[in-house]
């Protein structure tokens, strides 16, 4: 039998942050700039492995998932790394799976839950509840013996609908998020499986951190989740993820257009800074530009993959000089 239609409201909002988000699509496939710059698509993939995880309460820096993927050995704890490792793999099995097949949504979460959860790559056996970073309780998930036709005829209803995918998906990630199939590992499934579901409808998708505007605005995700629950619609929540999926994409199309100008002008400052200065830390570019700790942080990263700096311990915190 074909699910319910599930319950959301169309609105003016939605509209017009669909038609912005498929202009900045255009933009970037004109541009190629994801397409044809490697370095900046392992960047975004490890962001968006980051700020996932860090939403679900990994302890890893965005400069320590860095390190975990590019092989180094990290002072962290086993189970964090082992979140990267997992992550990092299916991301990049992203191209393999089918966003409508519950065996491939199954294999996800095996590989995303390897060696951390009991009941890995199978639909969770007891009652749940869902709660927030606070521990409070949004809602309780289905009933365990209800998930499997439950999960079936959404991933049915997603392939079947006539709606944008930009507004399907944002349904998706809200109903799976309601259902809460797994025992763990639910939000970060929910999140890649959203992506997945984009990146059919433009590959670019599948290199842009949307995960990591969610972590900015994370007490928001929750209010969107939350106000959704206590509408008993989605539509709160369709709204808060296309205007993440707009940010996401306004934060790489301002980089296509003068990423080259900015960086150089950036730089310009840092190194002007450290003519005065042994080091430079996440508060010194916090106030040399305005901008906030986790911006503050993807410049320095930036930096030090770029080759012109070098993080190093100074004092109890970290700080970054001049390589070479």
């Amino acid at each position: 039998m074909a699910m319910k239609e599930p319950p959301y409201t169309i609105t003016n909002k939605m509209l017009q942050l669909s038609t912005l988000i498929s202009e900045l699509v255009g933009q970037l496939v004109i541009t190629k700039s994801l397409s044809t710059n490697p370095m900046l698509r392992r960047t975004n993939r490890i962001r968006s492995i980051h700020a996932s995880l860090a939403i679900e309460q990994n302890s890893l820096t965005l400069d320590q998932v860095t390190a975990v993927l590019s092989g180094k050995r990290v002072l962290a704890p086993s189970k964090d790394i082992k979140e990267v490792e997992n992550a990092y793999e299916i991301y990049e099995r992203l191209d393999q799976l089918d966003p409508f097949s519950v065996e491939d949504l199954l294999l996800a979460h095996q590989v995303m839950t390897k060696d951390l959860v009991k009941e890995c790559g199978v639909f969770r056996s007891g009652a749940v509840g869902v709660v927030d970073q606070n521990g409070q309780i949004l809602h309780f998930g289905s009933l365990p013996a209800y998930v499997p036709q439950l999960v079936t005829d959404l991933l049915e209803w997603t392939r079947n609908s006539d709606l944008p995918i930009l507004i399907r998906s944002c349904i998706f990630h809200y109903e799976f998020e309601l259902i809460h199939p797994f025992a763990d590992g639910n939000g970060r499934v929910g999140r890649l499986w959203q992506t997945l579901l984009l990146s059919r409808w433009n590959p670019l998708f599948s290199w842009l951190p949307v995960e990591s505007i969610i972590h900015d605005r994370q007490k928001e995700y929750y209010q969107a989740i939350n106000r959704s629950n206590d509408m008993g619609e989605s539509t709160v929540f369709i709204e808060f993820m296309l205007e993440s999926i707009q940010s996401a994409l306004e934060e790489v199309a301002g980089g296509t257009d003068r990423t080259d100008t900015v960086n150089r002008a950036r730089w310009d400052s840092i190194d002007s800074f450290l003519r005065m200065h042994e080091t430079i830390q996440n508060a010194d570019v916090r106030e040399l530009f305005g901008v906030s700790p986790a911006t503050a942080n993807r410049i320095l990263s930036g930096l030090c993959e770029s080759g012109k700096l070098e993080k190093i311990r100074v004092g109890k915190s970290w700080g970054y000089k001049k390589r070479g």
